[in-house]
């Protein structure tokens, strides 16, 4: 992989970090933690398809590579609501 796709796959991966996010209604950090929550989705998202039988759709493929956009962005949507309660949740007063 070139410098330019692994560049690419940073920007994909941050856009769906921050998008899954702004889902879950937890900002959990800037730049650099929504790529992580971004990876971390791409990750999570599939494995999840793969469990319930989903078809993998709009995949976007870098230099060989497929990264499951709708399915990182539900992934980072899962990871951010299950780090987001656990960090804040017990913060929260009623």
């Amino acid at each position: 992989m070139t410098l330019g796709g692994f560049l690419l796959l940073l920007v994909i991966a941050a856009i769906c970090g921050a998008i899954g996010q702004s889902i879950a209604g937890y900002s959990l950090g800037g730049c650099f933690v929504s790529i992580l929550i971004g990876f971390i989705g791409a990750w999570l998202g599939p494995l999840i398809a793969k469990e319930l039988d989903l078809p993998m759709f709009y995949t976007i493929r870098v230099q060989g590579r497929e990264f499951p956009f709708v399915w990182s962005i539900i992934g980072s949507t899962v990871f951010a609501l299950v780090v987001g309660m656990l960090t804040r949740g017990r913060n929260r007063q009623s």
